[in-house]
C-alpha cells in the first residue's frame, strides 16, 4: 500500500513549493471559498475539497489568491484529466523519458 502511496509523490523540487506556507495560503483560501467554484456558476452546493492553481507554479503561476481557485475533487480531476498534466509526466518516466 505505502508503495502505491509514494508512487503519487511529488519531486524534491516540487514539495518545496507546497511547504508550510503553501498550506496556510490553502487553509486561508477554503475557508473564504468553502464551496467548488466550478460548481457553484452551474448552481451546485459542493464543499470545495482542493485548491488548484489557474496557471500552475511551474509555468511561473504563483500562491496569489487571483491565481487559485477552490474545487470539489472531482473538478480538480477534470482539469488535470483535460490538461493531460499528471497522466503525462507518468507515461513518460514509463517510457524512460525525463520530462
Amino acid at each position: 500500500m505505502a508503495n502505491q502511496y509514494e508512487k503519487y509523490e511529488r519531486s524534491p523540487a516540487t514539495k518545496k513549493r507546497y511547504g508550510r506556507t503553501w498550506k496556510k495560503i490553502r487553509d486561508t483560501y477554503v475557508a473564504s471559498h468553502p464551496l467548488c467554484e466550478v460548481c457553484l456558476k452551474h448552481g451546485r452546493y459542493v464543499v470545495a475539497e482542493e485548491v488548484h492553481h489557474k496557471k500552475s507554479l511551474a509555468e511561473g503561476g504563483a500562491h496569489a489568491w487571483n491565481n487559485l481557485i477552490a474545487l470539489c475533487k472531482a473538478c480538480h480531476a477534470r482539469i488535470h484529466a483535460q490538461r493531460g498534466d499528471r497522466w503525462r509526466q507518468k507515461i513518460t518516466r514509463k517510457n524512460g523519458l525525463s520530462e
